[in-house]
């Protein structure tokens, strides 16, 4: 039974050797966000609104660029597997494009409906005269924001094909420079030190902006510097030529991915709008919550990225359909592992964690109770999460869809949304009733893996 579920040292080996520096660039980047959180709450719970519903917004692009570079990101594994460089050449070059055009999109609308946008967010009970001051906080940094919105896609489509062709150490170096050059310009541009003006919360949008093209710039320079080691490169950007047949395949495939992280980040997105409409208070309590769930959720989403480009590579590799099974099996079991141990850690930080901010105490024990409830769920969460990327890593991308965000938007979306509404439910059994959703997540995921139609080679 522990064969079954606990591997050989070659095989925490290899898992470590693709995941350590994910974990790493994700740690780092999540703990210097957690501070940047902690710096904007020092000037107060007002700013700390305003940034806090904009990067509820900022989250839906980022992570629609995130599902149009893994769309393409599939066969870029499984052409690594068979060493096809041309292959890897013409994925990278779609992620090029999509997330260029991607950004162009969100772009505008962030310019046009930006203060709409929100609004939406503001509709709680509170003061009214509190809420307007928390839209023109948000609008100062949604404007200046918008100029990292490119590099950020740019570099997400270098890094992400870096990691996936074997190269995992300079993204991680590029994100970890980048996330410290966000730290040091948080410090001197939100306080005005060393000189530098006290901008508050345009200082913060400014230094993550600046960040963004501090991570372009390390991880273009590397893999167009060391073209021998990264021979896809060579004549990547010369030109928008994709083969048909590949480009019809990364759509059916990959556009999936695409439009499921982007209706899963949007359903993310009015969950948080349907906890608003209990108060203003819900706001940065949510807020204080996502920021240490982002912590503690460090390990078991960089293990699901590891699942992924593990099982595309054995798969491209053409491995046999019980060594896949038998490795997909013991990476859930450590992906589950990490979850409990992060869970724990969560819980042990639900009551100091909040008390750190400048805020209300309100505030601070709305949060206390919200980090305790997603810690229970961090277990789970790892499961769901190393399923969707097993599932991913086989072409099952509609699957996937249907698994994430159609499952968002046909139970979570419309459960929050009429108790918020149409009840007198509380903040809290409300948050606890969507979290605890994903246990029947748990359960389809389970039996889609034991299925096995996902173990398919895609690049034959």
């Amino acid at each position: 039974m522990l064969k079954r579920y606990i591997g050989d040292r070659a095989f925490y080996r290899q898992i470590f050797t693709v995941a350590i520096p994910i974990i790493i660039q994700n740690g780092i980047t999540n703990f210097v966000s957690l501070l940047d959180n902690i710096m904007v709450g020092q000037v107060g719970t007002i700013p700390m609104i305003g940034v806090s519903i904009v990067n509820s917004l900022l989250f839906v692009f980022n992570l629609s660029i995130f599902g149009a570079s893994s769309g393409a990101g599939i066969f870029t594994a499984q052409y690594y597997g068979r060493q096809d460089h041309q292959g890897i050449r013409y994925t990278f070059r779609f992620k090029i494009l999509i997330c260029t055009v991607l950004t162009l999109i969100a772009g505008g609308i962030f310019s046009l409906q930006g203060k709409q946008l929100i609004g939406l967010y503001l509709t709680g009970e509170g003061d009214a005269a509190s809420a307007m001051e928390a839209m023109e906080y948000g609008m100062q940094y949604l404007k200046i924001s918008l100029w990292g919105l490119l590099p950020f896609a740019l570099a997400n489509a270098y890094s992400s094909t870096l990691r996936e062709t074997g190269e995992t150490v300079v993204p991680m170096v590029a994100g970890v420079t980048a996330v410290f050059v966000n730290l040091f310009l948080n410090y001197v541009l939100i306080f005005g030190h060393f000189g530098a003006p006290r901008m508050g919360v345009a200082g913060a949008a400014l230094a993550t902006t600046v960040s963004r093209f501090a991570e372009l710039a390390i991880v273009a320079a590397w893999t167009h510097k060391n073209s021998a080691r990264n021979p896809f490169i060579l004549g990547a950007l010369s030109g928008a030529y994709i083969p048909g047949t590949l480009l019809k395949e990364i759509t059916i495939k990959g556009m999936p991915l695409l439009a499921n992280e982007f209706l899963w980040s949007t359903g993310v997105a009015i969950l948080n709008q349907c906890y608003s409409t209990c108060g203003l208070d819900v706001v940065p309590a949510v807020n204080i919550t996502n920021t240490l769930y982002n912590v503690g959720s460090v390990v078991y989403q960089s293990m699901g990225i590891a699942v992924g480009i593990i099982m595309g590579q054995m798969l491209g590799a053409c491995a046999t359909r019980e060594a896949v099974q038998d490795k997909n099996r013991k990476l859930l079991f450590t992906s589950i592992c990490c979850g409990l141990v992060f869970g724990v850690l969560m819980a042990m930080a639900a009551m100091p964690f909040p008390k750190i901010y400048n805020t209300t105490a309100n505030v601070q024990e709305l949060a206390a109770v919200m980090i305790l409830l997603s810690s229970i769920m961090l277990p789970f969460n790892a499961f769901t999460n190393a399923t969707y990327f097993t599932l991913r890593s086989g072409g099952q991308t509609m699957v996937t869809f249907l698994f994430d965000s159609c499952f968002v938007w046909a139970v979570c979306v419309p459960t929050a949304f009429v108790l918020s509404r149409f009840t007198g439910m509380g903040i809290i059994p409300l948050f606890g009733l969507i979290q605890a959703m994903d246990l029947v997540k748990c359960i389809i995921g389970g039996r889609m893996i034991r299925q096995g139609k996902w173990i398919q080679n895609l690049t034959n």
